[in-house]
């Protein structure tokens, strides 16, 4: 199972020092558009005067330090924008592929809410070289006309503007964060460079950055009806927390109001475009315990408040602070964790394959398990994680073990960005039979440098006594799929009977990078054919894994179909598409294609005991 990430963690495809060039697709007319439509620019051609500014260690550089480059690269950066984490260590590659005697690089941070020890920790963890300038009040962005981070501007010999915006086009910054493309894509910022040192005119002079915009600092107005103290922490402590606090998911943490603020505008953006908070299913089908939409009043503070400046207001008016469990999801600390039996390698770049690591538990006797909780031991290369469990077997066949590795596997639980652990309705559990192993299924993904991880599994356990349902995940899912090369609107179902009555609890839909929609229809039996959308999500986001819980689990009646559609856009309009020239059928890297409607079902203990209360809802029995 692959999944995607708010917090970008996605290999850098660097082969030695010099990223290979791939050539040029833009026809001779492409690239005369592109100097016709660059012709009026207001930043094109701009000559940069000197200016000068303090590294995160207090040494000045200035500009005209640099007088005997042939071209300097000036390059806007954050601490916390998951595409600046990926680029800045490949603007590192690129720069070691001139001779230093030519080309230079001077990175520069105008965002407020990045302080000088975030620079240090960030040049130390990506093992940067070339000099991180702190731009205190963001006057050299303006100077620039620079807008989002990452982005790049390349300076001639006369310190005129040649080219500026992304650095090269193989990650993608649409409705939800960054994605790799596993073939080498146009590599923008090398091409203008090499073009001007041979002394030729850059070809294409300016691309669209996409990444996050700059935090500038802005006045506040003192009379804003909506502050942050008063409002804003309130809605964040409802809406965003779960995510955005020290040692989660996301980038960055809500936690505190100049961090808030520094970000303001970038998240009246994401609010706006509906990319934040990360809930996709469509309001008119299915009610959810988990959901997190926000509601348009809910929305206009945010827009009210970012309009005003982002004032601070009153800190008396501050709410008290929300708790959380300081390194777990759960309710409570885990009764038992599990862990990696020894420490992974991740490599600096490239594709790393999943790896299945077996572990033993150490169950001597069955055990329920209420709750349980993948926990990354490096958020930075943890792409997703993935626990089954292997039930024992009687065969010391060992040729047979290995040919059934992957075979016969229970899930049990998993970690992805956006997932939040799975919490069934009280007394039912996962049960997990004496002599079982767990399977870590682990996908990591190179940011560059060389990092390790052990990741664990925390897990609580139940008292069989108190167990009405035991759970188990089924799912309706296609493996034969052919997506056409550039098809937007590609249509792939799949098909599940319930041979049983069966209590479903939450819906699971799974997809990668093509992923555009994805539904969810019961069709009950009997001759009427009636049927109900369980779920509709109409703009599927890979990069957030949502479970959509039912505020009430549903029963399902014996002889019901689940219909799963989903549709994918292979078209070059899709933002995160690899490659739209290729055909794609199932995989599991994310340049392959998934199509799994999953479903979170219990099963009763006692068969026999399945009735209806009419005061309560009637036990399930099994699905398929």
């Amino acid at each position: 199972m692959e999944h995607g990430t708010f917090r970008v963690r996605i290999g850098l495809l660097l082969a030695g020092c010099v990223l290979p060039l791939v050539a040029e697709s833009s026809s001779w007319l492409a690239v005369q558009t592109a100097r016709a439509d660059a012709a009026g620019d207001p930043i094109l051609g701009r000559q940069i005067a000197d200016f000068s500014l303090r590294d995160f260690r207090g040494k000045l550089h200035a500009l005209s330090d640099y007088r005997d480059r042939q071209v300097v690269i000036v390059y806007f950066m954050g601490t916390e924008c998951p595409l600046a984490k990926i680029y800045g260590p490949r603007v590192r590659e690129i720069a070691s592929g001139f001779t230093a005697a030519d080309v230079t690089v001077l990175a520069v941070n105008s965002n407020a809410q990045d302080s000088l020890s975030e620079l240090a920790s960030f040049a130390r963890l990506h093992e940067l070289e070339y000099p991180i300038l702190k731009d205190l009040n963001h006057k050299v962005a303006d100077l620039f006309g620079a807008s989002r981070t990452p982005q790049v501007f390349v300076l001639d010999r006369l310190r005129k503007i040649r080219y500026y915006g992304r650095i090269d086009a193989q990650f993608t910054f649409g409705s939800g964060v960054g994605l790799a493309q596993p073939q080498e894509q146009r590599q923008d910022l090398v091409l203008a460079v090499r073009q001007l040192l041979g002394g030729e005119p850059v070809a294409v002079p300016v691309t669209e950055a996409r990444g996050c915009l700059i935090g500038r600092a802005r006045e506040p107005q003192p009379d804003s009806p909506v502050t942050y103290s008063r409002q804003i922490s309130r809605l964040i402590q409802r809406r965003c927390l779960e995510c955005h606090r020290r040692g989660q998911i996301a980038p960055f943490a809500m936690t505190e109001y100049e961090e808030v603020s520094g970000w303001g505008e970038m998240i009246a953006e994401v609010v706006r475009e509906q990319r934040m908070p990360p809930w996709h299913a469509n309001p008119e089908h299915g009610k959810f315990a988990n959901e997190n939409r926000l509601s348009e009043a809910e929305k206009q503070l945010i827009y009210t408040w970012v309009e005003n400046g982002c004032p601070r207001g009153d800190p008396a008016d501050l709410p008290a602070t929300r708790e959380f469990p300081e390194d777990w999801s759960l309710p409570r600390n885990p009764d038992l964790v599990v862990a990696l039996p020894q420490v992974e390698k991740i490599k600096p770049v490239g594709v790393e394959n999943y790896r299945y690591i077996e572990v033993d538990p150490g169950f001597k006797e069955d055990k329920w398990i209420s709750l349980a909780e993948c926990k990354p031991g490096n958020r930075a290369v943890v792409h997703h994680i993935v626990v089954y469990v292997r039930p024992p077997r009687q065969t010391t066949d060992a040729r047979r073990r290995r040919s059934a590795n992957r075979r016969g596997l229970v899930f049990l639980a998993g970690f992805a960005p956006g997932t939040r652990p799975l919490t069934p309705p009280e007394g039912w559990a996962h049960k997990v039979a004496a002599g079982s192993r767990f399977v870590f299924q682990m996908h990591y993904t190179p940011i560059g440098t060389a990092q390790s991880d052990r990741s664990s599994i925390g897990l609580v356990f139940a008292d069989k006594a108190t167990i009405t349902h035991r759970v188990v995940t089924t799912a309706a899912a296609n493996h034969r799929f052919e997506i056409p090369r550039r098809e937007a609107n590609h249509r792939v179902v799949a098909r599940k009977t319930f041979r049983r009555d069966t209590f479903v609890f939450s819906l699971f839909p799974h997809m990668h990078m093509r992923g555009k929609s994805f539904r969810y229809v019961l069709i009950y039996p009997g001759s009427e054919k009636k049927w109900e959308v369980l779920l509709d999500v109409p703009r599927f986001d890979f990069n957030w894994q949502n479970a959509y819980v039912l505020a009430q689990p549903k029963l399902i009646p014996k002889g019901s179909v689940l219909h799963c559609t989903a549709y994918f856009d292979n078209s070059s309009e899709n933002l995160a598409n690899p490659d739209p020239e290729q055909t794609v059928r199932w995989g599991d890297q994310t340049w392959e294609e998934m199509m799994i409607g999953y479903v979170h079902t219990g099963i009763p203990i006692a068969p026999g005991e399945f009735h209806h209360d009419p005061g309560k809802p009637p036990a399930p029995d099994a699905g398929e």
